[in-house]
């Protein structure tokens, strides 16, 4: 069974930025650290101000990205103790509406996603050694979160109407 045409653009964008932006922030992160920690408070006794901050953000970004990358490759847990005592066409309809009320959910937390950084700055929601507002990431993560909600949509729609959820190929040509 082949992946449905419209698929497709929402997997290269979902790809593309998991590489990008989540391999960006993971050697951020990586160098960062080890030079901050390794070198500047090791070796020179002088950390880096606002280190902590940096890689903080740095790590929202990564979850944030994480999020609808992890949902279209099946990396998100699913309990399913119940599954076996189904019958397949319960189970397929079952998970059709727990995909819908997932969505529903995620809408909302996007929502308030986004009432939370326009108030960021009202509030002085910031870091606490470089004071960096919380309202970009904020709406990152109400995009991130938002782009979840395009993904739990399209596993609805493929368990209507294949009854099967296709997931990114992860290192196989397409």
């Amino acid at each position: 069974m082949s992946e449905p045409a419209w698929l497709k653009p929402l997997d290269r964008i979902l790809t593309w930025a998991a590489l990008l932006v989540g391999g960006t922030m993971l050697a951020f992160m990586m160098l960062f650290g080890s030079i901050n920690v390794l070198i500047m408070r090791k070796a020179l006794n002088a950390p880096i101000l606002g280190a902590e901050d940096l890689m903080i953000l740095s790590l929202v970004i990564l979850v944030a990205i994480a999020i609808p990358f992890g949902g279209r490759t099946g990396a998100h847990i699913e309990i399913e103790i119940l599954e076996s005592r189904m019958s397949p066409a319960f189970a397929r309809w079952s998970m059709f509406v727990l995909r819908l009320l997932a969505g529903g959910l995620m809408l909302l937390m996007a929502w308030e996603l986004i009432e939370a950084g326009r108030k960021a700055t009202k509030f002085g929601e910031t870091t606490q050694q470089l004071l960096i507002s919380y309202e970009p990431f904020y709406f990152l993560l109400a995009g991130c979160v938002g782009l979840y909600v395009l993904v739990l949509i399209s596993d609805a729609v493929q368990l209507a109407t294949k009854g099967k959820i296709m997931l990114i190929r992860l290192g196989a040509e397409r």
